[in-house]
């Protein structure tokens, strides 16, 4: 393949871009949900802040912190949502 050649397939290559790139500026794809729309503050539940900063420091076994923990993993998991 000679100089003209590559000058060429430069084009074509570079056409092809420039016309993916008009397609992709004229017809954006469609908004999709957001994942934190399910998201409120009602679904916080009750506030645990105080009794989880007290749990970062024990060390034994405490049935209030176990169930605060557990609730806390639950609400970030989102499977409270899924049991309701």
């Amino acid at each position: 393949m000679g100089r003209a050649g590559k000058l060429v397939a430069g084009a074509i290559v570079g056409g092809m871009a420039l016309t993916f790139a008009l397609l992709a500026a004229v017809d954006p794809p469609a908004p999709q949900a957001s994942v934190f729309d399910h998201i409120s503050g009602a679904d916080a539940g009750r506030d645990l802040g105080e009794t989880l900063r007290r749990c970062r420091t024990v060390t034994v076994a405490d049935a209030e912190c176990e169930a605060a923990w557990e609730t806390k993993r639950r609400h970030f998991f989102g499977q409270e949502r899924q049991e309701r």
